[in-house]
């Protein structure tokens, strides 16, 4: 991870017409871009489109980049704008698909098929979320991203995010019960 003073050290670099150095960044932040794409939107198709997008509205973003935050929030920010874009361009439903995680132990096939069908009912719920609550929901829970944070990247107030992540999880809830 790029420290604060490398990130400013780049970026300069870059807008003082070094475009190798634009390289560094897309090497640092492309997983991260391709990982909360997936997370938002779940097509493998879209991805690459969306991910490259993103970097390339970056690299003309960047004279507009004030260094008051982390350059991993204002590529987060990007990313939910190309996003939200694409989804109300396509108006379709979200498809979201998460690694369950590993047990330590040997679940019976009973236990298995359960607990796929539990994740496969949450991917389907998450996918049905307002594109709002999506959007705070992932950043929050898979990005571990900070309230404030997240109010930067959706461009929205804290009272806003807080409304949205309780909002989420209260229709997850719903979602998950009917």
């Amino acid at each position: 991870m790029l420290t604060l003073e490398q990130e400013q050290l780049i970026i300069q670099q870059i807008l003082n017409g070094d475009k190798e150095q634009y390289a560094l960044i897309v090497k640092e932040y492309q997983s991260n871009v391709v990982n909360l794409c997936y997370k938002l939107v779940g097509n493998k198709l879209d991805i690459e489109e969306v991910t490259q997008q993103v970097f390339v509205e970056l690299y003309t973003a960047l004279p507009r980049f004030r260094h008051d935050s982390r350059l991993s929030t204002f590529i987060y920010r990007i990313t939910v704008n190309i996003v939200s874009k694409m989804l109300k361009h396509e108006k379709r439903f979200v498809s979201i698909e998460y690694e369950s995680p590993n047990d330590d132990y040997q679940n019976s096939r009973e236990d298995e098929v359960m607990k796929e069908e539990q994740i496969r009912k949450l991917r389907q719920a998450i996918g049905l979320l307002k594109q709002e609550q999506r959007t705070a929901l992932v950043l929050y829970t898979f990005k571990d991203l900070s309230y404030n944070d997240i109010a930067e990247v959706m461009q929205v107030s804290l009272a806003k995010v807080e409304s949205l992540i309780f909002r989420a999880r209260k229709n997850l809830q719903k979602l998950m019960t009917t």
